[in-house]
């Protein structure tokens, strides 16, 4: 069995001193921790895998294929595969837990 506390992956994420921070891998799901600081800019670009961010805290807007959210604790968002999508307009830095399915690059190398 494979668990984790919310509380250790925010401390490996804070040693690792990026902004995504992959946890947990296997085949057909990876689970990262991704922190974006108010004001900064969503580096990002699209994925070859499908995912779904959950906010743990914080807030901003994302903005999907073109469409906007707001986002808060508890928002959920799912993106599909090679969908352009970037977090924006954060007021509060976001916490998010990023569920990748299959695992991340594990499809083709890109992102």
């Amino acid at each position: 069995m494979d668990s984790f506390e919310l509380a250790d992956v925010l401390a490996e994420h804070s040693r690792s001193n990026r902004l995504y921070y992959e946890f947990f891998q296997a085949p057909a799901l990876s689970l990262g921790l991704y922190v974006l600081p108010a004001g900064s800019a969503d580096p990002q670009s699209p994925h070859t895998e499908d995912e779904v961010y959950y906010v743990v805290n914080g807030s901003g807007m994302i903005q999907v294929a073109g469409e906007d959210r707001a986002v808060a604790a508890g928002s959920m968002v799912y993106v599909g595969q090679d969908v352009q999508h970037q977090f924006h307009s954060i007021t509060e830095d976001l916490t998010l837990l990023v569920f990748f399915a299959p695992a991340r690059r594990s499809s083709a190398a890109s992102s």
